[in-house]
Parts: structure tokens; sequence; C-alpha cells
């Protein structure tokens, strides 16, 4: 079981539910509130369900609303960079669908236990550009907070995540474009994408195919 600031982390690329874990805002839930909300309730259930139900029942119940909430193609693309363009249209598809299952994974595999975390949605928000971020906080069972924001952008009259900020300004994003042009550096995108099916496999102790 990881710590809860790794869990913080993970937010960002990846978000509480039934009963006194609900998350709350002061006021109405707004467009840019609800995908939060969404994803706070869906990893409230993972979190419950926990290492006794099956890795990929979990996978599955959770990717719909990873699917809805982020804009994932875009993580991607700003992750990868300028290399992104020229890439293969069969690339590109290959890639991302690499990308999305470990991003969910890597939820599924660490957000496998509750500890008494309840997770709320600040009454705030701020322009980044075109942008908005949201601001959150994970509260601890002990009272410790962790505050998350999240950089939210309109797509088609769609609110979805680009990016997630811990203490308001690590940004998750910028730490895995780091890390995937490292791995593009020494070869081309089917190396990125056999390092995250490694990955995916290593999430999910090999219940999960590439």
């Amino acid at each position: 079981m990881i710590g809860l600031t790794r869990r913080a982390l993970l937010l960002s690329g990846v978000a509480a539910a039934i009963g006194p874990m609900l998350p709350v805002r002061a006021e109405t839930n707004s467009p840019l509130d609800q995908p939060l909300l969404d994803l706070y309730t869906a990893l409230e259930a993972a979190m419950r369900a926990g290492r006794t139900t099956p890795f990929a029942q979990r996978f599955d119940a959770l990717a719909p609303v990873v699917d809805q909430v982020f804009d994932l193609e875009t993580v991607l693309k700003v992750s990868v960079g300028l290399r992104w363009d020229g890439m293969d249209p069969d690339v590109r598809s290959r890639l991302l669908r690499a990308f999305r299952r470990f991003t969910v994974a890597t939820y599924v595999a660490n957000f496998d236990k509750y500890d008494g975390e309840r997770f709320q949605v600040l009454p705030e928000s701020r322009d980044s550009g075109a942008d908005r971020v949201v601001g959150t906080e994970i509260v601890k069972a002990d009272g410790e907070r962790i505050r998350l924001d999240y950089v939210m952008r309109n797509g088609n009259g769609i609110w979805r995540v680009v990016d997630v900020l811990l203490d308001g300004s690590i940004s998750r994003v910028a730490v895995q474009r780091s890390d995937f042009r490292k791995i593009l550096a020494g070869g081309d995108a089917d190396a990125l994408i056999v390092s995250l099916h490694r990955k995916i496999a290593d999430l999910s102790d090999g219940a999960l195919n590439s």
C-alpha cells in the first residue's frame, strides 16, 4: 500500500462517495465540479472494494469514469511533446490505448484500501489562460490536508481534466513528460508502448493483458 502523498500525485495523470465520504462543495455543483465529484466517488468505491475484489473487475468499474473525467489524449500529447504530431496515426492510436490502460491500472493499484480519507471540492477556482483551475483537498483521518488543484479545459462544452497540481504547483503532467521523453530519446514510440505495457503488468500483477 502506498502513502497518501504518492496517492495524491497519482491523481493527476489520475478521483468519496457513499455516506460520510461523499465529496462536498458549499455551493451548488457546477459543470467544473461534477467531473471531480464523479472521480472521487469512483475512487472511493475502488478503495472500499479493496484487494479482495479482482483487479480486472475494479479496472472495468473505474475505466469509464477515467475516460469521462480526463482528456487523456491531450495529456498524452503534452507528455510526448513535438514527436506526437509526426507519429503515424496508427502508432498514436496504439500509444493512446496503452496510456489509457496504464492510467487506469495506476489508480486501481494505488487506491486499493480505504484508510478513512475524506475528499472535498473547494468553493474556489481561478483562470489559467483559457483553462480553469479547481481546488480540492484530501483530508486524512488524522486531519492532515493535502491540496490538489485540477486544471480543467472546456472542449465542446464539456469540462475535463488536463493536469493535476500537487500543493498548487507540482504538475503531474510535467513529471510524466520528463519520464516519457527520456524513453523516447532512446527509442521510438514502440519503446514507450512496451514500457507502458510492462508497467501495466507490474501494477496488475499480471492480471491485465497488454
